[in-house]
Order: structure tokens, then sequence, then C-alpha cells
């Protein structure tokens, strides 16, 4: 395989695994594709002059000699490149330098040419496979190459490129318009796309004060959105840096063979070697030196994990290194933070105590109608009860700080609050139910008329995610959260998790993660706060919820679920697994192969012609990888 030339720097071997191919690259590849194709000419009139001037034999080799160095030269040129810059594919690139040399020197001008030409081919189909497995990044590269139809102050819109959108610009979005920035709805009621985003197929309904993520489509409706982040700080653009820091990482197994590479290829010059002394044979030491060429070795790994990373990011996951792809198949516990990972992470009414007389539609609304005036979370999640433009009308709305709040209605006064408010008022009221949640009660015109109470509720599908888990062969749970323990112990048993820590500190949760460890076992710590990144640096693998969750906990963890859908943890331990086994098997195979063909060639099977069919075979095996590697491109869960 000939080496491709990196743009502003020396020719770099082996297929681009850090993105699509620079223009200096494309150009390069250009360059010795076009040489090639001259070569291929050259070869086929040298052949000619060969059959029809048998007599002329030095301009037979001046044609064949011409071919020889039209390739010879960035076959070269990547060898030196290698030396100076040493890496797996550079093994390739001084095995094949090393046998033009040796045709040189025998003056086989044929076989010069020809060796490069076909170990070019070869490079050039390995370079066609990996960019199919980076589709993915591709597509989301091209949602950011959009415009906007941005709101000018005096109403009036124009139409902008996304490079010239600020923070705080006002941008409308008709149906069918995709979001050029990372924003919040001003005004209007829609159905957003965010598959492009988070791989969730279902349309989500916005309103105002609902977020959107740049590359959403807008599928209903006129919006206005203010824009809230630009460029590579919107949720898109962290996504498409994370899943390029994820290709530029090494594989554990890439790292494990670059540590024995220079013993490698001390062994097989020592074959090679060998192989001239006990055969005199300078065509047989050609072939060992080019079957020896590792390129089924060095892309089983790459190859496979940008096929993987591929296949996540069409799942919604975000992997920020192979290595922690690899690493998730072997974890054996899952450590869960509780408030918006197991939880949705917002307050709900989850029951109602109405005294006689009382009913439950009258308690809403006016639950609904006292909680517009607080900013407090219970308050909040009662407003959200009732659409705004329907709540009761109500006059004097006050906050009473640390205890509720009060208006004046149409029936008369009215209070809701703690417990406590209802002393300070005079109002006699029942004792409130045994809830492990917020409680807030009711009164109207002096009288008490119920009780609204209120609790952060599990996820919809956690209770089958974690069930998902345990058939997966992770039985060991451990519920971690910072919340009081009855709250802890509720949400513990609703989830059946055998083991829960309470009003858990910072550090308290590393500590804990770290005991796991030292336990021998290998935790999996999902989290979406502040408070859990200390945790989630410290598992095995640290997963955080992206679609609500801190920028602290995004940058701490190893994979991002961007969904917020904790179905996918177990959707990542089987990919992750295929993978290892996909790694696995691409090594094997890679290994026997270049050791049967080593093999062959060493014991002169090949005949006289023995490096070119090594160079045949070597294409073979490694075309076989990445047929194997992209059989992983067709995973696909619900």
């Amino acid at each position: 395989m000939s080496g491709v030339a990196i743009e502003g720097g020396g020719p770099a071997s082996g297929p681009s695994l850090g993105g699509l191919l620079s223009l200096g690259e494309r150009r390069t590849l250009g360059v010795q594709l076009t040489l090639s194709m001259f070569t291929a000419g050259l070869l086929v009139m040298a052949a000619g002059l060969q059959v029809l001037l048998p007599g002329r034999g030095e301009l037979v080799a001046l044609v064949a000699g011409l071919a020889a160095l039209l390739v010879a030269v960035p076959a070269l040129a990547a060898a030196w490149h290698s030396l100076r810059h040493p890496d797996l594919h550079g093994l390739t690139d001084q095995l094949v330098a090393l046998a033009v040399l040796a045709c040189w020197a025998e003056g086989d001008l044929f076989t010069a040419a020809l060796l490069p030409l076909v170990m070019t081919v070869g490079h050039v189909l390995e370079e066609r496979s990996l960019i199919g497995g980076q589709e993915a990044l591709r597509a989301l590269r091209r949602l950011t190459q959009t415009s906007a139809r941005r709101v000018l102050a005096d109403g009036g819109v124009e139409e902008v490129g996304t490079a010239a959108l600020r923070v705080g610009d006002v941008v409308q979005l008709r149906a069918g318009d995709r979001m050029p920035a990372d924003g919040v709805v001003r005004d209007g009621q829609s159905s957003m796309d965010n598959a492009p985003i988070t791989g969730e197929s279902v349309p989500e309904e916005v309103a105002p004060g609902s977020a959107v993520f740049e590359g959403s489509i807008n599928l209903s409706g006129l919006l206005l959105v203010e824009v809230e982040r630009i460029g590579d700080s919107t949720t898109l653009g962290r996504v498409i840096g994370l899943m390029q820091q994820a290709e530029r990482a090494k594989p554990p197994v890439t790292r494990l063979l670059e540590r024995y590479a220079g013993a490698y290829m001390v062994l097989v010059l020592l074959i090679a070697a060998g192989v001239w002394f006990a055969t005199g044979l300078v065509s047989t030491s050609l072939a060992v030196l080019v079957a020896a060429c590792p390129c089924a070795v060095v892309l089983a790994a790459p190859a496979t994990s940008v096929a993987a990373l591929a296949v996540a990011a069409r799942h919604g996951i975000l992997v920020k290194s192979a290595a922690f792809l690899e690493q998730l198949a072997t974890v054996n516990s899952v450590v869960l933070d509780k408030t918006g990972t197991v939880t949705l992470g917002e307050l709900r009414l989850v029951g109602m105590a109405a005294e006689p007389g009382v009913t439950q539609e009258a308690l809403v609304a006016r639950a609904a109608a006292l909680g517009s005036a607080s900013t407090h979370p219970a308050s909040r999640a009662l407003a959200a009860l009732v659409p705004e433009g329907e709540r009761l009308p109500l006059r004097e709305l006050r906050e009473l700080p640390g205890f509720g709040v009060a208006a004046e209605g149409a029936g008369g006064s009215l209070a809701m609050g703690r417990p406590e408010l209802f002393d300070d008022l005079g109002i006699a009221a029942p004792p409130p139910p045994d809830h492990d949640g917020p409680i807030a009660g009711l009164a109207e015109d002096g009288r008490f008329i119920g009780w609204m109470l209120l609790a952060d509720e599990p996820r919809p599908e956690a209770e089958a995610a974690l069930e998902d888990l345990r058939q997966l062969g992770l039985r060991r749970m451990l519920l971690l959260t910072g919340d009081r323990t009855p709250v802890a112990r509720r949400i513990a048993s609703l989830l059946r998790i055998p083991e829960f820590r309470a009003e858990a500190l910072p550090h308290e949760k590393l500590d804990r993660v770290l005991a796991e460890t030292r336990a021998g076992f290998r935790p999996m710590v999902v989290g979406d706060g502040i408070n859990d990144s200390l945790a989630l640096k410290a598992g095995a693998v640290g997963v955080a919820m992206g679609g609500h969750g801190t920028d602290a906990a995004l940058a701490s963890a190893d994979l991002v679920l961007m969904t917020s859908n904790l179905r996918r943890l177990a959707t990542c331990v089987r990919l992750s697994r295929r993978c290892r086994t996909t790694i696995h098997v691409n090594v094997g195979l890679g290994l026997g192969w270049t050791a049967a063909i080593i093999g062959l060639a060493a014991a002169g099977v090949l005949g006289p012609s023995g490096a070119l069919i090594a160079a045949v075979a070597h294409n073979v095996g490694t075309l076989a990888v990445m047929a194997n590697a992209g059989r992983l491109l067709k995973f696909q869960e619900a």
C-alpha cells in the first residue's frame, strides 16, 4: 500500500482515519492514480515492444524503467516519511520500498513497476471503504451548511448564512426550515424533527420557552427563535467535535500492535534474509517482504471502530473515543444518579387529597393559577397543569417567601403553600398526607380545600431499560443521589434497584464508585449533573444524559446519550460487545492471513512472480477485514 500525502506535510501511509479526506489528501491520491494509469500504459507498451521487437531490449528496459520510476517516487517518499514519523501503517510503506529497491538492484523493472501499482489499487479500495463508514459524520457536517432568516429590528426578514448569526438574534423558521443554531422558541407552536441530532424518530412538540437544536427541522407552523449558541458551542457543533475526537483516538488493540511494530520489522527482515541465504532467490525474499505487509492487521481495529462510531451516532450515542466503546463491553455493574437520570428531573403532580365538596378539577384550576406567581419548582409544575390562556383570572398575585403564594380570585382570597402557611394565616388544615415528595396545600376564602402531592417520577422507560441491562448480565446496580433517604428508597423500590445511597455529596459519590472498582467491579456510571462529574470520571465508563445534562457532566463522560433515553444504555453495551467481537475476529483473520502468505512465500510456493502474487493476496486479506468491519454498519435497534 503506498502512502497518502497529508496537506501541509509529508506523505502519510495508510487510510485517513481521522475524518474524510482533506483537500491535500485528495489531490495527492489523484496524483497517485494518475501516475498509476500512466504506469499501467507504459507497462503495456513495454510488454508490446518485447513481443514486437525482441531485439530491442534496451528500449523495452527504458520504457519499463520509466514506468517503475513513476510509481517508485511516491512509494519511497512514503517510506521516508514513515521513518521520520513511525506508525503501524508505515511498516507497509517501508516493506514495499525495500521490495522496490531490491527489484531495481536485481534489474526486474516490470516487478518494480507492478508492485506499487497493485498496492495503490488496494489502498484506494481501502480508502473508499473507510469513507463509507464515515457517512454519519459527513451527514452531520452538511447540517451546518445552511442559511437563516434573521428578523430585523423593524420587523423585516433578511436571508443570511449561519456564520453571520450572533447570540441574541431572532430567526424565523417556516415549515420545512432547518434550525441554523441552538435557541429557544419565543413565539409560535410547532413540531420539530430532532432525528438528525438525537436519533429520536418521534417529533417533539415545541412552544414558547422550548429549546431547539441546530440541525433540527421545523415540520409545521411558523416559529420565532432566539439564538442562544452558535458555531462549535451548539449541540450539533459539540456532536461533530466529539465524533472527530473519537475517530482520532487509537483503539487499544492498535496501541498494543504499535508496541511490537519494531520487533515485527526485525523479524520480517530476518526471515527474508534467511530465505535468501537458503535459496539464493531474490524473488522469494521479495515475496516474503510483500507478504509481510500488515495492512489487514493494522486496519482490523480502526475500520471496526469507525463503523461502530457511525452506528452509535445513528442511534443518538456519542462516543468520545473508540477505547471507551471497547471498555463498555467489559462493564459488570451500574451506578446510577437519580434526578434527571433515572427520573424525569422535574416535579409532576402524582396525587390530590380534596376536602369534601371540592372537586379535583377545582383544585387543579386554582393550583395552576396560583403557581404562575412563583418560580419555585413546585409552583412551576402546578402552573403547567393548565395552559396560560385558560387559567383562572386572579388579582394581586403575590409570593410569600418561604411559605407559598396568595391572590384574590372570584371566590375570595386564595392561598397555596407549605403546611406552615395555613397556621400563619389561621386556617384550620388537616394533617398532610404521608408523602415522600413536596406537598402544597390550598385554601379559598379562609377554608382549606385540599392537598396537592408532587414528586419527581421515574422515566417511563427506566424500568424496561434496567431490565435490559440485567438481561445483559449487569445485575449489580446502585442508586446514588443527593436527595433525601425516603425519596431515594421510593425510587429504588419502584425500579427494583437493590442498593441505594442517599444524601451523597459529590466526593462521596466519587468514593462509592472507587469502592466499586476496588471490589473488583467495572462500573458503568450514568449521570447528568455537576455533582456527578467526579463519579463519571472514576467509573470504567461514564455515560452522560446529553438531552438535559450539564456541560460539566458532558465533559467528564466517555459516552453521551443525546436522547436521554435510558434504553440506549443497553444499545451501547450490545454495540460495544459486537464491536469487540468483530475486532478480535478481524485481528485473528489479519494475523492468520499474513502468516499464511509469509509461509507460502518463504517456501517458494508463490513462484518467480511471488512478490506480485503476495501483493494481490495482501489486498484480498485487507478487503476481507474491511468487509467484515462493514457488517457492523447493519447494526440497528429501534
